[in-house]
């Protein structure tokens, strides 16, 4: 199994590499592309929160710049489009109203109507009647 050509890095080196650029650093000079590497590989091995700390870098930098050499930045997924299909309604086989009123009495017999008909037959009746 073929090594990695990159030596690896203890924390102890990257810690050292971090403590050598504080003290030669002139103002307030951002923190090189190679520390930061080094910061991201430590933490690929040690986790983000322990390199941090002993690093004293920021939590979020570090974490953007384990994405980002990771490649994995979140893409939003592309649109799809959804097909929402209803399912037809199925008939009831036999359905019987009784009404009874001051009136009389009224039965209304139903045979394979779907029930969105029954619904609307009951709320014009309903209507009706108030």
């Amino acid at each position: 199994m073929p090594r990695s050509k990159t030596p690896t890095i203890t924390l102890e080196e990257a810690k050292a590499g971090f403590e050598a650029w504080r003290q030669n650093r002139k103002g307030k000079a951002p923190i090189s592309d190679e520390l930061w590497a080094l910061a991201v590989e430590v933490a690929r091995k040690e986790g983000i929160n322990r390199t941090s700390t002993e690093l004293h870098v920021e939590w979020n930098h570090l974490k953007r710049r384990m994405a980002a050499a990771a490649g994995a930045l979140p893409k939003p997924a592309p649109p799809t489009f959804v097909e929402l299909v209803t399912p037809r309604a199925q008939p009831l086989p036999e359905c019987t109203l009784e009404l009874e009123g001051r009136r009389g009495k009224l039965r209304i017999q139903l045979k394979n109507a779907p029930a969105s008909y029954l619904a609307t037959l009951s709320r014009e009746l309903w209507e009706w009647a108030s």
